[in-house]
């Protein structure tokens, strides 16, 4: 082994050792220049040290003809290495970004091949991450953008590992070469139409030949910006501590913060731990989308502000803001008849009922609110429920979806408010688990 072979193995072999008790590491080979030398640094590296059991993917996307071919070279190519490969087949959506469609429908992939605690390594390099830099700079990316591609994440049950990131593109080039690899030329890696090839081929040439060490100064600044993203996020963890404690309808397992705690801070400091906040649930808006978030915190007491978002909404109610994902904004099926209270009630994109206690006689019927219900109460007579459920500070969204429990044309209870949802005499109690995310409405 050259000296050179020795110095990038040895870079390699730093970056995986924290990861050597991973139960299995996986490889994204595309077959191109890059993942080829990934495949066979890692099949070299096993020849004298002791690694988790190895593997390849390949995410066939299908954009074109001469890509029907790239399953079988890479097929050849782990063969000759003595690694197993698996092929998956995805369908990139149609939209305005080519790029973005294909990288995303190439990830959701992984996302689902990886196995509990098992390594997904890519084969990103130290000009890949230069160029990312630069794409978000031009598109006005704020710190989290800028600090570019991390070393390493989570993806699905494991985690992803990029362990080139201080390698060049020369540096594979010419390992390459010297052990006479054969790689894939991606023909769409020449047109400067996709965004990062015209970075790649017209203004990084320009940069380097001005400052050789454009490259280098880029990373650098992205592994600066990236400890920058870090402290704030920790400054997000503690705005977010007060605004976390636990409120009055947690049981509705939906994601909320106090409003109080955020208004105290400043609106920079706002945007900061909201962002934070709001990245587990969907892809964060752009600066000018945070007029929205402004529109929903200064709106009157007494109004029901909605911020929409890519995969939900905001709303402000009960003192927080409540994170609604998509499917609780469609209504549920309705109504649904309980034949044997004695078990749970399977709730159409709802969730589950069930009684505590012994159920009342039957027969009942889960309803969902009209407008215009009426509820006998001992001791109060009748009530307008829309009175009711103003008097529990129930908030507006949760009331299209509130099992309504019913026995004939009579409303016997409300689940889960305290003094709607049982019956003493009786000896039983409504109880309503709402849906999880768990149920496809993240």
């Amino acid at each position: 082994m050259s000296t050179f072979d020795t110095v990038l193995a040895a870079k390699l072999l730093q970056r995986l050792t924290p990861w050597l008790a991973s139960p299995a590491w996986r490889i994204a080979f595309s077959g191109g220049l890059d993942s080829t030398v990934l495949l066979h640094l890692l099949a070299e590296l096993r020849q004298r040290h002791s690694l988790p059991p190895l593997s390849a993917v390949h995410v066939h996307h299908g954009l074109q003809a001469v890509a029907d071919a790239w399953p079988e070279h890479c097929r050849a190519q782990c063969e000759a290495l003595g690694i197993a490969l698996q092929v998956v087949s995805v369908r990139v959506q149609a939209g305005a970004s080519l790029e973005r469609a294909a990288r995303e429908a190439r990830y959701a992939a992984f996302e689902q091949v990886i196995g509990s605690n098992e390594l997904l390594l890519t084969a990103q390099h130290r000009d890949d991450q230069a160029e990312t830099l630069l794409f978000r700079l031009l598109r006005g990316a704020g710190v989290r953008g800028l600090s570019a591609m991390p070393a390493s994440r989570a993806l699905g049950a494991g985690h992803l590992l990029r362990p080139l990131m201080d390698v060049s593109r020369a540096e594979l080039e010419r390992y390459a070469c010297e052990h006479q690899l054969c790689w894939i030329n991606d023909p769409s890696n020449q047109d400067s139409q996709f965004s990062r090839n015209y970075l790649r081929h017209q203004v990084f040439p320009l940069l380097t030949a001005r400052w050789p060490q454009a490259i280098g100064s880029m990373t650098r600044s992205a592994a600066h910006l990236r400890e920058a993203r870090e402290l704030l996020d920790d400054l997000a963890l503690i705005d977010l501590q007060q605004a976390s404690e636990a409120g009055q309808f947690d049981w509705l397992g939906l994601p909320s913060l106090l409003m109080a705690p955020l208004l105290g801070l400043s609106p920079a400091r706002q945007r900061n731990a909201l962002s934070h906040w709001l990245s587990r649930f969907t892809p964060l808006p752009d600066s000018d989308h945070w007029a929205g978030w402004q529109a929903l915190r200064d709106a009157a007491a007494d109004s029901c502000p909605v911020w929409r978002l890519g995969q939900g909404e905001l709303q402000r109610a009960a003192g927080r803001i409540w994170w609604l994902p998509t499917g609780w904004l469609q209504p549920p099926v309705a109504p649904a008849d309980w034949t044997d209270g004695a078990v749970p009630l399977e709730l159409p994109g709802n969730g589950q009922a069930q009684f505590r206690g012994r159920a009342p006689q039957g027969p009942l019927q889960v309803r969902y609110r009209q407008g215009g219900e009426v509820m006998q109460l001992p001791g109060r007579g009748h009530r307008d429920l829309k009175r009711l459920l103003n008097e529990a500070g129930l908030p507006a969204f949760v009331r299209g979806r509130l099992p309504l429990l019913y026995r004939g044309g009579q409303l016997l209870a409300v689940a889960n408010l305290p003094g709607l949802d049982a019956n003493a005499q009786e000896g039983w109690q409504l109880h309503w688990q709402p849906p999880s995310s768990d149920q496809g409405l993240s």
